[in-house]
């Protein structure tokens, strides 16, 4: 990964080995894009600039994943020639986990003059947002983490967020058999907004819901592992939707708290495979515990051509990629929706309107599997006041069997009713087919 300095944002660097790289990335990430050329050849060409950003050495929030296959993606596209007759500038930014450091990057995207920022990770929409609405640059992939990536007319976003995790997460319990689920959350303004979630899931077959807030910089969980566990008795369940730090000393927690009835769940984002791995795999506090994601597990097919990447990236780049962090999916599934819609402009120069009218007009874009086909046209728009640009409510169970997340059932799972307030379709979700 090219490395930045705070605030300012860097192109990715040429990487030797980058057209093997490429040679396997191109065919599935671009499918027919036909980019053809010479790395040489597209140095002449009309150059693309597009941004992602996510913060670094802050802590727990980090996620150096999502820009470091940011990078690895343009060198890859770069070393084929191109996409579309341009090559890709992609630009990354530490945006620090912090209000001005998220203002700080769309600034830089805006002086750029990116014509995208693309699979990006920041809880402070309200400070990025307004500057790309004023410059009309789309946010396509955004990680789903504040209420402008739902709500503003430049963003894409590729997931459904927390709220459809932890709608899914009920939906899951509830066909698990759970009578009680307990629900430790952040003791926060977005913690507070997924009680109602999580609440719309569970009542249409009368499981009571507990809510346990939690404040996500402790390190010590016990008063809220006693109240989740409480009597134990058969039918009690507990979710989390902490980030991922807090989980792992949740998790702790729970260990320490005797139980032999209570079924455990979460959401990935909050603990994926290396986090089952870190905890001791099937021997630790997560073997059978239920997970609610965006995307298929980390083992499916779906992910091959980003686990090429990733095994294939230039060894002097010490940056570890995780596959099964759902940042680095989302960024890969970002520049997917990205690249395509590139292609589908044809000659039509590539600008940041050209880019929102095919994301809002054109056919539904591919993602290889990794979700539904996507598109953000007015009659794919979710019916609430609340996240009205939240196209994708799908989601996909999970469980940790053998020490490995697989799929507890295959396909997706809408959870749209839940939250629109709509009524359920028969039992607690109809998976559907992963689109090839």
């Amino acid at each position: 990964m090219s490395t930045d300095t705070p605030g300012r944002p860097v192109a990715g660097r040429r990487r030797t080995g980058g057209a093997a790289v490429a040679a396997a990335l191109l065919p599935l990430l671009l499918s027919t894009t036909a980019c053809g050329g010479s790395a040489g050849a597209a140095a002449d060409k009309t150059e693309l600039t597009v941004m992602t950003w996510a913060p670094a050495n802050t802590g727990s929030a980090d996620r150096p994943g999502m820009t470091a296959l940011a990078t690895a993606i343009g060198d890859s596209i770069n070393s084929q020639g191109g996409v579309g007759g341009h090559r890709l500038r992609v630009l990354t930014c530490n945006e620090h986990n912090t209000a001005d450091g998220a203002a700080a990057c769309a600034r830089q995207a805006v002086t750029a003059h990116a014509v995208a920022v693309i699979g990006s990770y920041s809880q402070f929409g309200d400070a990025f947002m307004p500057q790309l609405e004023t410059s009309g640059i789309p946010y396509i992939g955004g990680y789903g983490l504040s209420g402008p990536e739902f709500t503003s007319p430049v963003s894409y976003p590729v997931a459904g967020g927390t709220p459809a995790l932890i709608a899914g997460s009920g939906r899951q319990l509830v066909a698990a058999g759970c009578r009680t689920v307990a629900l430790i959350r952040p003791d926060t303004p977005a913690g507070d907004t997924l009680v109602g979630a999580l609440g719309a899931a569970l009542q249409p077959n009368n499981v009571k819901l507990t809510d346990i807030r939690a404040n996500e910089t402790s390190s010590d969980f016990a008063a809220q592992a006693r109240q989740a566990i409480g009597t134990d008795r058969p039918g009690n369940c507990v979710t989390a939707a902490l980030s991922a730090v807090p989980t792992l000393n949740l998790l702790d927690s729970l260990r320490r708290q005797p139980h032999q009835n209570t079924l455990l769940a979460s959401v990935i984002g909050s603990f994926q495979q290396s986090v089952v791995d870190s905890t001791g795999g099937d021997a630790g506090p997560l073997s059978g515990a239920y997970a609610t994601g965006w995307y298929p597990p980390e083992d499916s097919k779906v992910w091959d051509q980003l686990r090429t990447v990733v095994r294939t990236r230039d060894a002097a780049d010490l940056t570890t990629i995780d596959v099964s962090d759902p940042g680095v999916e989302t960024t890969w599934v970002a520049y997917q929706v990205f690249l395509q819609a590139v292609q589908r402009l044809g000659s039509q120069p590539v600008t940041s309107k050209a880019l929102r009218d095919q994301l809002e007009n054109g056919q539904p874009i591919g993602t290889g599997g990794a979700t539904p086909p996507l598109s953000w046209a007015l009659t794919d728009m979710l019916a609430s006041a609340d996240t009205p640009r939240l196209v994708n409510t799908s989601v996909t169970f999970q469980q940790v069997q053998g020490g490995r997340l697989v799929e507890q059932q295959p396909g997706f799972v809408d959870v749209r009713w839940v939250l629109t307030g709509g009524a359920p379709p028969s039992g607690p979700g109809t998976p559907s087919p992963v689109p090839s």
